[in-house]
């Protein structure tokens, strides 16, 4: 009998997860705390130092994940209907390229709009 179907080893399992979690919640909160008190005591002030939005972020993963759906799908009717695979894992290769393929589309689309955007801006040279 192997030391890993037990029911002690399950028990253990499940604490060492949640003492996993605490600790790296507690040592986040921590940190944080830690430098704001650390840009007090250099007088700075934490609030001017807030996170700045990144407004083609939310473009960014956006077109990738769209990317990603549709070089899944695609990869999904290739599998099915050109190639007509009847094993039960497809073609795990056309998965992963029909991906790769299409995320890289949807970042370079999202590059694209960026430039644009900035090129079209007044005051640049």
């Amino acid at each position: 009998m192997n030391n890993l179907d037990t029911p002690e080893f399950g028990m253990m399992t499940g604490i060492l997860i949640s003492l996993g979690l605490f600790a790296m919640i507690f040592g986040i909160v921590y940190l944080y705390k830690r430098e704001r008190m650390a840009m007090i005591e250099r007088g700075m002030d934490p609030r001017r130092y807030k996170q700045i939005s990144a407004p083609f972020s939310t473009l960014k993963w956006g077109l990738l994940l769209i990317g990603a759906g549709t070089g899944l799908f695609l990869a999904f009717l290739l599998d099915r209907v050109a190639f007509k695979s009847e094993f039960n894992d497809g073609n795990p290769a056309i998965y992963f390229s029909m991906i790769a393929i299409f995320g890289g589309l949807g970042l370079f689309t999202s590059f694209r709009m960026e430039k644009k955007e900035i090129d079209d801006k007044p005051g640049q040279e």
